[in-house]
């Protein structure tokens, strides 16, 4: 799907739509976390991934694929530049997401 195509929710265009709907699709996300450090093969992927259905992790890698973030290399699936870029944003988040969790639990919780 092509980074200024309309998706739910929006008939913006806008690629940061884009990317937020395919994001929010079930596994894309973590499929990008578990590629951060290195190629893994489909098995290995799905092992990583709680052993998502075989179908399922085809069809995230198919859309990863489409937009250029995930790529098949001879060691396996991996990220390309755009998902090496994206990558080190989702480690940022992570951090924000650890500190704002830290920051907002209640003494009642």
């Amino acid at each position: 799907m092509a980074p200024r195509q309309s998706v739910r929710g929006s008939t913006t265009g806008r690629p940061i739509m884009r990317l937020l709907d395919a994001m929010g699709k079930r596994w894309s996300l973590r499929i990008l976390w578990e590629l951060r450090d290195k190629p893994l093969t489909f098995r290995e992927l799905q092992t990583r991934c709680d052993d998502i259905s075989p179908t399922s992790l085809n069809t995230r890698l198919k859309e990863l694929r489409e937009m250029e973030l995930v790529e098949l290399t001879d060691q396996g699936y991996a990220h390309t530049a755009w998902g090496t870029e994206l990558g080190t944003h989702l480690v940022a988040l992570d951090a924000w997401a650890a500190k704002w969790a830290a920051a907002t639990v209640r003494d009642d919780q």
